[in-house]
């Protein structure tokens, strides 16, 4: 066999449509591609290679439309990461349709798709009304090929053609995640950095601030988001979590604020007699907290996408000072009368008028957060009223957002 080398996507596509075999260049290395619907041909790729028949081969595809026409059950997360890194070095593992030849599964029930970020390559899929089965062009166990020079190397005189597109940029294989089932999880660290995937990972998740001063009503607010299938993460809760099992918090506050540890329980009565007159000491004492507080609701976020999760809900009074707050789709506050928020703190933690009354007064006014939120909803009524008008307003936000 004389083994072409070609710049020709066309004349490539010519010798694909027939059962051949033909390099091709992406952005990580050169992958050894025939037709993905092909049986006779995929057989022949597992042959040359030396492959293993008990390890499937993913599909080269030309964008996300090829996400519904091989995956079946697709999960919105692949399409959102599909639109955010296609093309690009990351596979997406999914439900297998009906169609694709089993030798390409080898035997099971999941297909890999991936779109290379190669504009000859891409020119090739498009002019194609099929996949490409393309594993990287290598003898099985070798180094992977980075030019057209090192796949004839190993396949001159085996294969019909090399599709020659310079040298591959990465040199590494691309990421692979699996979202067939939950939770999802990633096969391979490639090429895609695990930083990029895992803020995608977070920003895939719809999110809504909730913020307000303390007894203004928040949790009903948060409650009705509960009934959307929100996962509801409460920095407070997170903040109490943290100052017991973050020893670098703990050091960080006793550092700063002296001896506001009883053991390992921080005493927060000390603590609020510290900052809630001391504007110098309250924005120390956020300084401090935020930073991981804002770390652990991101993680929060990343572990909930793997489960499969869509929508979230983050409740602070701090909000609009945590990064999170500018990826919400809306930040929504919470107001009330100072006189029913006074006998709500009251009644639920147990503390005097006076304390209850520094509390508030150490947080931002209803009209800063007003200002600052693009929603506000305003609890002055019954609690059925407030369920009532958060049930509505939040039904409408995430049929039109």
């Amino acid at each position: 066999m004389n083994t072409k080398r070609l710049r020709d996507a066309a004349a490539a596509a010519a010798l694909l449509r027939g059962g051949g075999l033909v390099a091709v260049p992406t952005e990580t290395v050169y992958g050894l591609a025939c037709s993905g619907l092909d049986p006779a041909a995929v057989e022949q790729v597992y042959q040359v290679k030396g492959r293993p028949e008990q390890k499937p081969l993913s599909l080269m595809v030309a964008g996300p439309a090829a996400l519904d026409r091989y995956g079946a059950d697709v999960p919105p997360l692949a399409r959102k990461l599909a639109a955010r890194f296609w093309p690009g070095p990351l596979t997406l593992v999914l439900r297998a349709r009906p169609g694709i030849p089993p030798v390409v599964l080898a035997g099971g029930d999941t297909v890999g798709l991936r779109c290379p970020d190669h504009p000859l390559t891409l020119a090739l899929l498009r002019g194609l009304d099929f996949p490409l089965a393309a594993p990287s062009a290598n003898p099985s166990g070798a180094p992977s090929p980075r030019t057209a020079a090192e796949v004839l190397d190993y396949f001159d005189g085996r294969i019909d053609a090399v599709l020659d597109g310079g040298a591959c940029g990465f040199g590494q294989a691309s990421t692979i995640l699996d979202l067939s089932r939950t939770p999802y999880r990633v096969l391979r660290q490639g090429a895609l950095p695990e930083a990029q995937l895992l803020e995608a990972l977070r920003d895939s998740v719809t999110l809504i601030g909730i913020t307000g001063g303390s007894g203004c009503g928040k949790t009903t607010a948060l409650n009705v988001l509960r009934g959307f299938g929100a996962l509801v993460l409460d920095c407070d809760a997170i903040y109490h979590g943290l100052t017991r099992d973050c020893a670098e918090l703990r050091a960080a506050l006793t550092v700063r604020f002296g001896d506001v540890y009883d053991g390992t329980v921080l005493n927060r009565k000390k603590l609020g007699s510290i900052v809630f007159n001391d504007p110098a000491a309250l924005a120390d004492l956020n300084g401090i907290t935020w930073r991981y507080v804002s770390q652990a609701v991101d993680q929060a976020l990343t572990d909930f996408a793997l489960r499969g999760g869509t929508l979230a809900a983050i409740d602070a009074i701090g909000l609009l000072d945590i990064p999170q707050a500018r990826r919400a789709l809306v930040n929504v506050a919470v107001t009330a009368p100072t006189e029913q928020r006074v006998a709500r703190l009251m009644e639920r933690e147990g503390i005097s008028e006076d304390y209850a009354r520094a509390r508030i007064a150490a947080q931002h006014s209803d009209e800063y957060f007003a200002a600052h939120c693009g929603a506000v909803l305003h609890n002055d009524g019954t609690k059925a009223e407030f369920e009532q008008q958060c049930f509505e307003y939040f039904q409408e936000v995430l049929n039109h957002g």
